[in-house]
Formats: C-alpha cells, structure tokens, sequence
C-alpha cells in the first residue's frame, strides 16, 4: 500500500507542476518550484486584480483539507465567520487567481484525492465486509408517502 500513496503523491506533485506553469512532464524540479511561481502569479495577480472576499462551500471533509492545505501553501489565510458551518470557508483572494489557478488546480488535487480514497475504500469494504458494497436498488414509494 506505501508504494500507492507514493503514486498518488507524485501525481498531486505533477497536478501542481502543471497548474504553476511547468512546460515539460517529467520536470521533478518543477514541483520543487510550483509554490513559487504560484506566489510570483499571486503578486502579479494582486497589483492588476485586487483580493476581494470569497466564500467557499465544501461538499466534505477531503475537499475542505485539500482546499486549506493549498490556500495555506500559497500564503492565502482562511477563515470563517461565527455561526457559518465547517464546510464553510472564506478567504481574500483575487478572481483571476481563482479563475485561473486556485480552483483548477483543486478540482484536479480533489478529483485524484477522491478517486484514490475511492479505491481504498472499495477494496477494503470488499476484503472486510462483502463483495458486494453497491448502492440499494430503487423501488417506488409506498402510496401513504406519495402524497
């Protein structure tokens, strides 16, 4: 299992390369230096487009990791306001980034993430507890409940 977490890893590694502007495939320094073009994009972004408040919803736990882990990396602090729910989260940033680096680049980190956790899941729920996790089939509602 160590051997797939390292794929997965590298894979996020290259997501990241990609999304910071690396040219070539197999560039290992590129991901070294992601976070600093990253942060290079994010000052030019701020000179031309000005950070405003956005707020972001996180359908579950793995996505909202994922989403503060790569604020955090590019230096962007999130936060929440009093009363707003945990798959809330806010932060100042500028549209542009967010157009153009930072939600593409999660939706591929979380996507992968997703997929892998996916996998694990299936496979231990089939070695454990059965076979068979597949979703209930549907049937029609009882007619008391259809009105």
């Amino acid at each position: 299992m160590r051997f797939e977490e390292e794929k997965l890893v590298e894979k996020l590694r290259r997501i990241e390369a990609l999304h910071a502007g690396a040219t070539t495939d197999g560039e290992r320094v590129a991901a070294e230096r992601a976070k600093e073009r990253i942060e290079a994009r994010l000052k030019e972004f701020a000179n031309t487009d000005p950070p405003q408040e956005y707020r972001f919803t996180m359908s579950d736990v793995w996505s909202r990791k994922v989403f503060l882990a790569l604020l955090r990396r590019y230096g962007i602090e999130p936060y929440r306001y009093r009363g707003q729910r945990r798959t809330t989260v806010m932060a100042h940033v500028s549209k542009q980034l967010v157009d153009q680096v930072l939600w593409p680049e999660f939706e591929q980190l979380s996507d992968t993430l997703h997929a892998y956790l996916s996998d694990v899941t299936d496979r231990v729920v089939g070695e454990v507890l059965h076979q068979d996790a597949s979703e209930p089939k549907e049937r029609p509602a009882p007619a008391a409940l259809t009105s």
